[in-house]
């Protein structure tokens, strides 16, 4: 039987990186990451003829991560993973793609007497930055970047109302309830701008880290203030707006799952219950997706 598809590689790759002040050591950020490489090449025969020698040992893959890790720039995440497939494929001329992803802890430094302490960090809850790359021998050059695990909550300011309704629809509208979710947003780069010859220069310049920032905040103020008449029409806003600050971006993906808090009811004991007190039904949950792109410029 052929071969359809393969590839292979290391998975939960982790490193803590500290990067120390030249004129004070103790002063110090830090970096925790977790990468996946997955290599696709000419490495059929060891599925086929369980013949091993071209294969790169996943081991191997975990050292060059680890080695590259020292010895390169790891800030931002989008340079070191795009460092890291670019390496695979100079080093090994029977690799024809490399896949990398990286994902980021949120370490923050905290404050003590006023002032962030020079290398003291507090974990800020589970989200994660995360980039991905996509290089292969042809030339392609694929780069996203996101957030994800970001749980929010409103109380207030959220609405459901005039959807499609038949004899199978039990949901009532409303013009006041929760709305929470766990942000997952990806934006992919617009692949004439950002390429693997600039990377290093967009890095140092800051391109990542601001366009993070930007789209972090875009998600985080779009979702406080906004009454939103639905889950759609808010994540179509967050995207909208983060294209409109944001030119290195080519499109801005959302997944965001509508996490449900139910009124309990509690007119059996004579009590009302004005919004106050929900029960958090985790399953089954809604889950909306969208991706916004740009206008394709007009035509002369």
């Amino acid at each position: 039987m052929p071969l359809s598809t393969s590839t292979y590689g290391k998975d939960n790759v982790k490193f803590l990186k500290i990067k120390k002040d030249p004129a004070n050591p103790k002063i110090q950020e830090v970096i925790e990451v977790s990468c996946k490489v997955l290599l696709v090449g000419d490495f059929d025969v060891s599925y086929t003829k369980a013949d091993n020698s071209p294969i790169v040992p996943t081991d191997t893959v975990k050292n060059t991560v680890l080695i590259l890790a020292k010895t390169q720039k790891v800030w931002p995440i989008e340079r070191f993973a795009a460092n890291l497939s670019s390496h695979f494929l100079k080093k090994y001329a029977h690799v024809s793609a490399v896949d990398v992803e990286v994902e980021q802890l949120p370490w923050k430094k905290y404050q003590v007497d006023g002032k962030l302490h020079d290398h003291s960090f507090i974990k800020s809850g589970t989200e994660l930055r995360v980039t991905k790359v996509h290089q292969n021998r042809a030339g392609d050059f694929n780069l996203t970047s996101g957030l994800k695990d970001l749980t929010v909550l409103k109380s207030t300011n959220s609405m459901f109302y005039g959807y499609h309704q038949c004899d199978f629809t039990t949901l009532k509208e409303t013009k006041d309830r929760i709305l929470s979710t766990d942000v997952d947003a990806v934006w992919t780069w617009d692949p004439k701008k950002v390429t693997v010859a600039n990377i290093d220069t967009l890095a140092d310049g800051g391109a990542f880290d601001k366009t993070f920032d930007s789209a972090r905040q875009t998600t985080l103020d779009l979702f406080a203030t906004q009454n939103s008449p639905s889950v759609q029409a808010t994540m179509y806003d967050m995207g909208t707006e983060i294209l409109k600050n944001n030119l290195l971006v080519k499109d801005v993906s959302y997944n965001l799952p509508n996490k449900h808090y139910f009124l309990i009811d509690l007119s059996w004991k004579g009590l009302s219950n004005d919004n106050e007190l929900f029960y958090p039904s985790w399953h089954p949950n809604g889950l909306i997706k969208c991706t916004v792109v740009r206008e394709p410029k007009a035509k002369l």
